[in-house]
């Protein structure tokens, strides 16, 4: 894992997606994360390059939601997770999967894929590493205000 000088700070918000709709978004160092995927897509050549949004909790039962982003309780093997989802809402229809790991006090986003395009190569998006007590304050943070 990376020393400490290379941590990102998180976050994570709730904000409007569409109509009553609201979506969990994810900050790294004050930036989106579906707004930096979307622009790494853009410098890639992907098309299309954008579609990204948070996660609507209301539309998937993600279980315990600390679990879930520690990459301890996730739908599929791997510990792969869903960090975004598609700008309609449904995570399924296009989502930016990641490798979560936690060690040595820091957590860890790396191998970035989009299952849909098997063809799009993400090694130079991320990984971002952040504090593991940081991370796991804010995703506590944000699992009692979706309650």
């Amino acid at each position: 894992m990376a020393p400490m000088s290379t941590l990102q700070t998180i976050d994570l918000d709730f904000r409007p997606l569409y109509g009553g709709t609201v979506q969990m978004v994810l900050v790294v160092d004050s930036r989106n994360l579906a707004d930096l995927a979307g622009e790494f897509a853009s410098r890639a050549g992907y098309e299309p390059a954008g579609g990204y949004a948070g996660l609507v909790l209301e539309h998937y039962d993600f279980g315990d939601l600390s679990l879930y982003l520690m990459g301890e309780q996730v739908p599929w093997p791997g510990h792969e997770v869903a960090l975004l989802g598609c700008e309609c809402g449904e995570w399924g229809c296009w989502p930016l999967v990641a490798r979560v790991a936690a060690a040595d006090g820091v957590v860890e986003w790396s191998e970035f894929r989009q299952p849909h395009r098997a063809e799009r190569r993400y090694q130079g998006f991320g990984p971002f590493r952040f504090p593991e007590e940081r991370y796991r304050l804010a995703v506590a943070a944000a699992a009692q205000r979706s309650k």
